[in-house]
This record gives C-alpha cells, structure tokens and sequence, in this order.
C-alpha cells in the first residue's frame, strides 16, 4: 500500500515537473539577441517560402507574431498594417507570422492566412510558422508581440503601443518610435513593453 503510495506521488511530481519545463521552455529573447531560427524555411501567402534572413535588410527586420483570429488582432489591424507598410518605406524587412499551430484546421489555415491578407491589404510578408518553431525560438507567447532587430540584434521588444483596444486612445507609439529610431541609426528611448493580447495556439 505504501509502495503504491509513493509511487502515486512520484508519478504526480514527475507530471508536474515535465508540466513545468513545457510551460517555461523557449525564455522570451533578451534585448541585444541576435536573429534566431533565421534560416528556418516557412510558408508565405504570397506562394513561396521564405525565411527571416531572407526578408531582414540591411538595416534590419521588424517580426511581428499576429494570426487571423485573435480578438486583440482585429482591434490593432490597422496598426499593424500601419506599421508594416511604413517598415517597408523605411527601408527595414517586416514579417507577421502566423504560430497559432493548435489551430491549423480552423481559422488558422493556410488558405484562411491567404485570404486573410488579402483582405487586409498586407504589403509585408504573412508566414506560417510550422508547429510553432520559430514562435518557440523567439520565446514569444502573444499575438500581436513585436520584436524589432537592427543589424546587430534585438533592440525593441513587446506591444505596439500602450492601448492595445483604442487606436486613437493610444499616447505612446512605442513600435513607431522604435522603427523611426532604427530609421536613424539609434536605439529606441524605451525597449521593451508587455504586450497584451490572446496566447499563441500550440499544438498539444
């Protein structure tokens, strides 16, 4: 009886531990983080594949973990496509990728991602990061979540600016000031926020 015991408590310890390490693999990348997964190959709605080191620029490349779906997506589509056609002005690569893996038979498909761009008129590229890899690598957690490189690494991290439901409400632009810093050749006054928006969808 006590045999069956302790084994109980090892099985229940043991599912806590590996429930554990899932729940904190892939740490969020720290500022100064050079590109990671960068010649991973994905899957763009504009038919071929395409990889981070193919998009960067020279003056660097703006990733922007977003989906179809996602409640806080839809309130910063504007934003986001703000934001991507203005990177492409400048001079700086921009990718929105797609990680939401747990839903791939749903709103999350590759074809919904096709139409999805069209409708929303998406000049940058849109990817479909397979089983979450590039998401993993990144550390990212959130859609939308924004990472901001330079030519020698990450230099901003987090939200688009501090009120993710009301574009017109929002008084700090932080990813615009960080792209017009980048534009210059500087580092941005602020670096990282939180980003505030719904989980990326795993594949269990």
């Amino acid at each position: 009886m006590k045999k069956g015991f302790v084994f109980f408590v090892l099985l229940v310890a043991c599912g806590f531990l590996l429930s554990f390490i899932n729940t904190t693999a892939g740490t969020e990348l720290g500022l100064n983080a050079a590109l990671p997964m960068a010649d991973e190959k994905m899957k763009d709605v504009s038919g071929k594949e395409i990889s981070l080191n193919s998009v960067k620029t020279a003056k660097g490349l703006l990733v922007i973990f977003s989906c179809n779906t996602c409640p806080y997506v839809k309130l910063s589509e504007s934003r986001i496509k703000e934001i991507s056609d203005d990177c492409l002005k400048q001079g700086v690569g921009c990718v929105i990728i797609n990680s939401n893996e747990g839903q791939r038979t749903e709103e999350d498909s590759f074809d919904a991602m096709i139409k999805y761009a069209a409708s929303q008129k998406l000049t940058c590229s849109y990817s479909l990061d397979a089983n979450s890899k590039v998401a993993d690598a990144f550390g990212a957690t959130r859609t939308p979540q924004c990472f901001l490189f330079n030519a020698k690494g990450l230099i901003y991290k987090g939200a688009i600016d501090d009120n993710v439901k009301d574009a017109a409400l929002a008084k700090a632009h932080y990813l615009k000031d960080a792209v017009d810093a980048l534009s210059k050749n500087e580092t941005p006054k602020l670096q990282e926020t939180k980003s505030i928006g719904c989980t990326i969808k795993r594949a269990e």
